[in-house]
């Protein structure tokens, strides 16, 4: 067995959280130069080339890449041969505590905006520390511990959405919803987006292979032939709305999408849709 220091993850999550709120990954860059490049909408590849220029201030000089610096979204994968060394004063310390602890002292330290409300219907009060985090765990084999920290922010968030089909539902009726789903969203969600597709599971679960989708890098294809295929039909499809980016017009209003897919009841056909904005973070260490 090995065992894990409470205070190396913590520091470790903290790095994290503030890497993703300062520095857009090569791969959405790279994606956004592409794009640029390809661009026939002269409006559109100003804007494209604002948001390049807005990733370079924000890594230079160490500010958030958006006001919104996000809800941090944690994913977990344990090793089932670690365990936490709690700290010595507080022997019942779990690893979620260790998580909220990097993310309330990366918030900190690197001054981003703290978004959490400790309930969500009555006084919505703000917890000062942008915890607790949505923390999502999974046991692997070996003795590693993988971290994966997305801050999500709340404009795109509020443009996901779920359905249930029915399982005679045809390829094409699905394509359809997304691309209207993406339509939904328009500039209130900040093209161009990255967009998260789960199907199958359950309802819980393909919410959340929605989002898991979003943690991939962009140039990965799914890797059953039919599912990549359905990626790129429907990049193809959302990128002829001409929503473009930050909704001006323009043939960029994606810059991928990543398909997620499990198994799921006879009697069923689960869809989500998780939309992601241009400023797509997230960041992983393993320990």
């Amino acid at each position: 067995m090995r065992y894990i220091e409470f205070e190396k993850i913590a520091e470790t999550v903290e790095s994290l959280c503030i890497s993703a709120g300062y520095e857009l990954g090569e791969d959405v860059l790279t994606a956004l130069k592409e794009a640029s490049r390809k661009e026939s909408d002269p409006g559109a590849v100003k804007i494209l080339n604002q948001l390049i220029e807005n990733a370079r201030i924000a890594r230079e000089e160490r500010i958030p890449l958006c006001q919104d610096t996000g809800l941090a979204v944690v994913f977990v994968e344990q090793g089932s041969q670690t365990a936490l060394t709690p700290p010595a004063d507080r022997k019942e310390a779990t690893l979620f505590d260790a998580i909220n602890a990097g993310v309330e002292a990366g918030f900190q330290k690197g001054l981003l905006r703290k978004s959490v409300v400790a309930e969500p219907l009555n006084k919505r009060k703000n917890t000062g520390s942008n915890t607790p985090a949505v923390i999502h765990q999974q046991f692997i084999p070996g003795d590693k511990l993988k971290l994966t920290v997305m801050t999500k922010g709340g404009g795109c968030e509020n443009k996901s959405q779920f359905r249930m089909f029915k399982p005679t539902a045809e390829k094409d009726e699905i394509i359809d919803w997304i691309v209207d789903v993406v339509r939904s969203a328009g500039a209130d969600a900040c093209p161009p987006f990255v967009v998260g597709v789960g199907i199958g599971g359950d309802f819980e679960l393909c919410c959340l292979l929605s989002k898991k989708a979003l943690c991939r890098n962009l140039n990965d294809r799914n890797s059953d032939e039919f599912y990549a295929g359905l990626e790129s039909d429907l990049l193809s499809k959302i990128n002829v709305l001409g929503l473009g980016p930050q909704g001006f017009g323009g043939d960029t209003t994606a810059l991928a999408v990543m398909v997620e897919t499990a198994a799921c009841h006879i009697a069923s056909l689960p869809v989500a849709v998780n939309i992601e904005c241009h400023s797509h973070r997230h960041k992983t260490a393993i320990i």
